[in-house]
């Protein structure tokens, strides 16, 4: 089963790329996030007629987030991250698919940072990872796949000195980011490219991906009871490669179910 995480950056404009990719590459399941779109603006015949099941949590111009299953309906288990009520922002969503317990997650941004956005990142993050408390005492076979916005680690980013005071690079990030790791959760892309430098977002300024300048915040995080059927996990940069692609190219893991 290959499990992919993309970041489409508006499913109104990248469509076309986002049916390209599903054709070509075939996920059994893809998760995206920042769909850009409200409810009811989701182009869910488009999906349904590339053989995917899908469900979708959307929000109008911000966030988003889907989950597609290719020849099977996902069978919709959470909306929304729980721990706050007030939280109207559409980032999290979870399904089961096969088998499988799939959650979709679009992390705040953060920026700038210190203030009101960095709060609202960190304090997410703080639910996101009782949440995954919960999924690891459930033994059940669990992914987090999505856009994290943080790089984990030095190696996770292009010339690190110039990222110390963005929110997706600080230590406090991190910090979140290697706690909720250390509840047992496989970082699957790096477990499968030890001491490389692969990265999963390039900016559109400054010919970021033409220099490789890029930074490493997608991530698939696999639970202790699915961390032994990963074979296999990569980027596809050739999306990003492409005529008005997203920032963010897909990521994806091969799992023996």
């Amino acid at each position: 089963m290959r499990v992919a995480t993309f970041n489409v950056n508006g499913i109104g404009s990248r469509l076309p790329a986002l049916l390209q990719w599903l054709e070509e590459t075939k996920p059994d399941v893809a998760c995206l996030q920042e769909l850009k779109a409200p409810q009811e603006k989701f182009p869910e015949q488009a999906i349904r007629d590339a053989g995917y099941g899908v469900i979708w949590h959307g929000q109008k111009s911000w966030n988003g987030v889907a989950i597609l299953a290719r020849g099977t309906e996902p069978q919709e288990i959470q909306r929304g991250l729980p721990g706050d009520p007030t939280d109207e922002q559409s980032r999290f969503i979870e399904a089961s698919v096969d088998g499988l317990h799939v959650c979709c997650l679009y992390l705040p941004n953060g920026n700038p940072a210190p203030g009101p956005k960095f709060d609202y990142k960190l304090s997410w993050f703080e639910r996101l990872i009782t949440r995954g408390a919960e999924l690891i005492a459930s033994e059940r076979k669990v992914i987090l796949a999505g856009d994290f916005n943080v790089m984990p680690t030095d190696l996770d980013v292009y010339k690190p000195e110039r990222w110390v005071n963005d929110a997706l690079f600080r230590p406090e990030s991190r910090d979140a980011f290697h706690r909720l790791v250390a509840q047992g959760w496989l970082d699957a892309l790096r477990a499968m490219h030890p001491g490389e430098t692969i990265y999963t977002f390039w900016d559109y300024f400054r010919n970021a991906f033409g220099r490789d300048a890029g930074i490493r915040i997608d991530h698939l995080l696999l639970s202790p009871a699915l961390a032994p059927a990963l074979r296999g996990a990569d980027v596809d940069r050739f999306v990003r490669a492409r005529e008005k692609p997203s920032d963010h190219a897909p990521t994806w893991v091969e799992l023996d179910l």
